[in-house]
């Protein structure tokens, strides 16, 4: 089996080749060397994808700061989505308090 680690590829195609690997392995039919080999790259290629996804969330946490470093959500909105009315709050909520529930929350 060739290494293809060496050489930089794109994220689908490291997954496509983990994929195939999990496959290879599941099915059973390799050799105890062969599934030690076939391991050992699923773990390489495993790594290398979760540092490419490591490195392209602190990309877009760096665009989406704003200059004091807090982290600026702007939802993903399609045509058809409204900002919430606060006019539709219950009266007894304070407006500070329905205005700061209406903003998107990160995921995380």
């Amino acid at each position: 089996m060739s290494d293809t680690t060496s050489s930089p590829q794109d994220f689908a195609a490291t997954v496509e080749q983990l994929e195939t690997i999990v496959e290879r392995l599941e099915s059973g039919e390799l050799s105890l060397e062969n599934a030690l080999t076939a391991f050992e790259q699923g773990v390489r290629l495993t790594r290398d994808a979760q540092q490419r996804l490591d490195t392209a969330e602190l990309k877009v946490r760096a665009l989406s700061e704003d200059s004091e470093g807090r982290l600026n959500v702007t939802p993903f909105a399609g045509p058809d989505d409204a900002k919430p009315d606060l006019k539709d709050v219950p009266k007894d909520v304070p407006k500070g308090e329905a205005e700061e529930d209406s903003k998107e929350m990160p995921p995380w």
